[in-house]
């Protein structure tokens, strides 16, 4: 059935089989580890997705010096969203541990 496998949260909507990704109504074009990142992400929204987690899931490395390489993608991808990275509704970043899709607005 088309459309069944479209994650939905808050009003970001993600294709995982055609890549693609809408917010609201308007398509947003990202990269493909920016794609593979919000998807991480929107699979588990509401929990806190650990950095590690995401190096292994997005990257296919267990190895990083620093997480330099997932806040440089989280910035696109906040940019491309319109989600403010200095008071996030999207996507928020616990300290130490990792990131969270919100389920609610401003969660």
């Amino acid at each position: 059935m088309p459309g069944r496998d479209v994650l939905a949260v808050q009003d970001v909507r993600l294709d995982p089989v055609a890549r693609q990704v809408w917010r609201g109504e308007d398509e947003v074009r990202l990269s493909r580890k920016e794609f593979d990142l919000l998807e991480a992400l929107m699979s588990r929204a509401g929990e806190v997705v650990l950095r590690g987690d995401l190096m292994a899931e997005v990257w296919q490395t267990t190895f990083y010096t620093s997480s330099k390489t997932i806040d440089v993608h989280l910035g696109w991808l906040r940019r491309k969203l319109g989600d403010d990275p200095r008071s996030p509704r999207l996507i928020t970043t616990h300290r130490g541990k990792g990131l969270r899709f919100e389920v609610r607005e401003g969660a």
